[in-house]
């Protein structure tokens, strides 16, 4: 993509290419054979250890996500030496992905976790599912998985056997550990997230509809902005496409690009393209019906930068099917050109009372662009775009002036780097807001009105920040509201410490005459060694 004020740091994604494997398929994608290749190798390199009478255990005993089953894999060759090609690997992930994977209703509520959505944090259900599960690696991991109350119970002697430690370290040494995790977490992890579903029943009996096609493409990079675009996918075997790219982030700022993706279990996208001069990944899920793609896409190597993702299929049968309409939000008194994005789209669009259609500039099945009067007295708050007479989940918000603003993440992470483990850059973004009805600022009621220009600067977060100079030692803001942290040390200007800190994030935001402040929390910590796909 184009380039920024300095070039973005890159981080090493290393536990053993297992990243390379799910998302690196460009070019090396392996042919599809008349008997599956997956199958093959699972007997060949996998029955030795795991047949049993006649028949696989443990393996068929679980379902995972594509990343999930990589692991998996991965452990295998560490653990046991199980030596695969990469065509091998991906081979195996796929077989088992498509037929022990996941259904969208079991994946939903951690694609936040696949997606590698940054400064997120994921809840376990209580605090004894985060003492027992979630102190050593993210509670979704666990989620992301289906097994049997026996299954379970063995992953326990499995952790014991590995990990013989975790039973003294923090949270193990204060309690039975064992005997919780023998006795009680397989029945209740079985309980909550058991092997046989109607969901995956249901899914894996299900016909599912190719992505090959056009569609009509939109999200958002902060830092960037909004984009509209297109996505082109050609089907080049079984469940795999070569994929075209062209992202209008604004005027004269057009990203085009190509790549190739992967479909798991019938709705899990993970692809690699080059989009302008940077090399990304994409992790996306179609919908049931496969008419709309929903994601992430985010750089190789830097993951905490990237860009939401929304698609809908631009086909005979879509009408009036919305992506996105730009601006989010239009100032009371004002006119505005808006842009409505979509598949067949009819010209005719309605943005709610008090906003007026006054000139068209442009009619397409594909995106509408027109100019609209905002009225002096319209109230402010949310509208709902109708297009063609049908409402969509689509809306607009109309203001007079912003009455608050937020740094999102509220909390960041940022990590030093060097050697061969650059650093983790973090990326702010300012989101104005309406207050609610209560009248306050800060509450839960506020409207999101959407993201906003800001000036960015950063500060020590409190006194102890203050005396060890963080704000010197920890890096730098750039304009565009990424924060760029500095080598790992020990830094010897610095009393040979690392050059960690503790810094808030402060965002200004110009409303006419106003100038509204935020600030955010942002932490610069020291390197990742083991960044696996599902932490």
């Amino acid at each position: 993509m184009k380039a920024e004020t300095k070039k973005h740091t890159r981080r090493s994604l290393r536990i053993a290419g297992a990243v390379a494997l799910v998302l690196g398929m460009a070019g090396t994608t392996p042919a599809v054979a008349a008997q599956d290749p997956g199958r093959e190798v699972i007997d060949k390199k996998c029955a030795s250890c795991h047949l049993e009478g006649g028949k696989l255990t443990r393996i068929p005993e679980m379902r995972k996500s594509p990343e999930g089953w990589d692991m998996t894999v991965v452990r295998m060759g560490i653990w046991h030496k199980v030596e695969l090609t990469p065509d091998e690997r991906r081979a195996v992930v796929k077989y088992l992905a498509d037929r022990q994977g996941l259904a969208p209703s079991e994946s939903a509520s951690f694609r936040f976790l696949t997606e590698r959505r940054p400064n997120m944090q994921d809840a376990p259900p209580d605090d004894e599912m985060a003492q027992m599960c979630g102190r050593c690696h993210s509670y979704g991991r666990v989620a992301l998985q289906r097994r049997d109350e026996d299954e379970w119970r063995k992953l326990m002697h499995t952790h014991l056997g590995q990990f013989p430690s975790a039973e003294y370290s923090a949270l193990g040494r204060d309690r039975n550990w064992w005997e919780i995790a023998r006795d009680k977490m397989p029945g209740r992890l079985a309980e909550m997230y058991p092997k046989n579903t109607d969901a995956w029943r249901d899914w894996s009996r299900a016909k599912h509809r190719p992505a090959d096609g056009r569609w009509v493409v939109a999200g958002e990079r902060p830092g960037w902005g909004a984009y509209t675009g297109t996505m082109t996918a050609r089907a080049k075997g079984k469940d795999q496409y070569e994929v075209r790219y062209e992202l209008h982030f604004g005027a004269g700022n057009t990203v085009r690009g190509q790549g190739e993706a992967v479909i798991y279990t019938g709705y899990e996208w993970r692809g690699s393209a080059k989009l302008g001069n940077e090399d990304t990944r994409s992790i996306f899920a179609l919908n049931e019906d496969g008419s709309r793609i929903s994601g992430r896409w985010f750089l190789k190597g830097a993951d905490e930068i990237g860009a939401s993702f929304e698609a809908v299929r631009a086909d005979k049968a879509a009408k009036n099917a919305l992506v996105a309409v730009t601006p989010h939000m239009l100032r009371a008194g004002e006119t505005a050109t808006v842009t409505v994005a979509g598949a067949g789209l009819d010209a005719k669009l309605d943005l709610g009372p008090g906003v007026e259609v006054v000139e068209w500039l442009g009619k397409s099945a594909e995106q509408l662009k027109l100019r609209v009067k905002v009225a002096a007295d319209a109230a402010p708050g949310l509208r709902k775009v109708a297009v063609g007479g049908r409402e969509s989940d689509k809306s607009v918000a109309v203001y007079r002036h912003i009455d608050s603003v937020r740094v999102e993440p509220a909390f960041g992470i940022a990590r030093v780097g060097g050697g061969t483990n650059p650093p983790m850059t973090a990326q702010f973004d300012a989101v104005a807001f309406l207050n609610g009805a209560d009248g306050k600022p800060g509450t839960d009621d506020d409207l999101r009105l959407g993201s906003v220009p800001a000036k960015w600067s950063t500060e020590p977060f409190d006194e102890r920040a203050k005396h060890d100079e963080d704000l010197k030692f920890a890096g730098h803001m750039e304009p565009h509201g990424q924060f760029l942290p500095s080598f790992a040390g020990p830094n010897p200007n610095r009393r040979g410490l690392n050059n960690v800190g503790n810094l808030s994030v402060v965002a200004t935001v110009a409303d006419g005459e106003r100038s509204l402040n935020a600030k955010g929390q942002l932490v610069v910590t020291v390197q990742r060694w083991n960044p696996t796909p599902l932490r």
